[in-house]
């Protein structure tokens, strides 16, 4: 059912109150998040007052480039615009989600790359009946089974704000709503194309807009085992053929969404060759980091240890993010590898 009313609802003072309580999650030392804090009351009510009358508008937003391994342009809201920003997902989010596919594993409670592994080794089971190997195998690990691996190309630099907007009115009939989230796109690009990387409302949009890929596939293909993180996606099949013609209709439906596939990222690999997802490169029986991924933390390790035992609360920092990684390396075959990293550092 469409939802109206709701602007009413965004920018109630609890609601302000706890958009604040998220954005500043785990970002309390930055400068911007204290300064907001010191006035906190008098700027969630300026915030709420702009919102009511409907003067708000964003700040520009602050860009940056990192390589990681590839190169980025971040674009960096302000922190009271990433309040808004929290703001108006406290109150959309939850209508989107009930519609979500299960397997759309993306920038949702309980789901992650941990999430999107584990259900692509579930489904590397049932497609390829436990490993079942084809007649005269070459060795043990011929199993049977393909997967297409496909992402889109320059996806949040493409998307198009008219369809973004009338997929979320089908939804959401509130004009309000509807003119905040204009101001918010229009605020990284006014060509009426693209995302800003780094907004929470962008990696919310994202999942909205191939929504529209998820029924697709799952609805209109009859797909059974597809995954989608963000705009990676994997479909497992028996058939390369088959796969072959998911992959062409696939194809000429994104063109309605005017978004494509990246020409060189999707590709149809034989199950047991291994592939690329969310940075491992998967096997049957294992999976292993890729090796774009082992340069580049051994490159930070090297960083680390260069400044490491010079100052205790910059050893501190240094211990959360090899935690973090490590905790991703804890979905592959990565055990003497972590335990390697973690002695180094004790």
């Amino acid at each position: 059912m469409a939802c109206t009313n709701l602007y009413n609802e965004l920018y109630s003072f609890r609601n302000l109150e706890l958009a604040y309580r998220k954005a500043r999650k785990n970002k309390r030392c930055k400068r911007a998040v204290q300064e907001f804090e010191f006035n906190l009351e008098q700027n969630l009510l300026q915030l709420k007052h702009e919102l009511e009358t409907e003067s708000y508008a964003s700040r520009p937003l602050k860009q940056f480039v990192i390589r990681d391994p590839k190169t980025r342009t971040i674009s960096a809201s302000h922190f009271r615009d990433r309040v808004i920003h929290h703001a108006l997902c406290n109150i959309i989010q939850p209508i989107f989600e009930k519609s979500f596919i299960n397997d759309s594993c993306a920038n949702q409670v309980g789901k992650g790359s941990g999430k999107a592994l584990e259900r692509f080794d579930v489904f590397k089971r049932k497609m390829s009946e436990n490993g079942r190997t084809v007649n005269k195998p070459v060795n043990n690990s011929t199993v049977i089974g393909y997967v297409l691996k496909a992402d889109i190309r320059h996806y949040f630099d493409t998307v198009d704000h008219n369809i973004l907007l009338a997929i979320i009115q089908n939804k959401i009939k509130d004009s309000k709503i509807i003119n905040l989230i204009k101001k918010i796109l229009g605020n990284h690009n006014t060509s009426g194309k693209g995302m800003p990387l780094g907004n929470l409302t962008s990696q919310f949009f994202a999942n909205v807009y191939l929504g529209e890929l998820d029924y697709f596939v799952k609805h209109r293909l009859r797909v059974r085992y597809y995954i989608r993180y963000v705009d990676d996606f994997v479909i497992l099949h028996k058939s390369r053929k088959i796969l072959e013609a998911y992959k062409k209709q696939i194809k000429e439906f994104l063109e309605s969404l005017k978004i494509r596939l990246h020409p060189d990222k999707s590709r149809i690999y034989p199950l047991h060759k291994g592939t690329e997802f969310l940075g491992f490169r998967v096997f049957y029986y294992h999976k292993l980091i890729k090796r774009s991924n082992m340069r580049r933390i051994r490159k930070r390790l090297l960083e680390f240890k260069s400044i490491w035992g010079n100052d205790k609360e910059l050893d501190q920092k240094i211990l959360r993010s090899i935690d973090g990684w490590c905790a991703y390396a804890m979905q592959g075959d990565t055990y003497n590898l972590r335990g390697q990293i973690t002695k180094s550092f004790t």
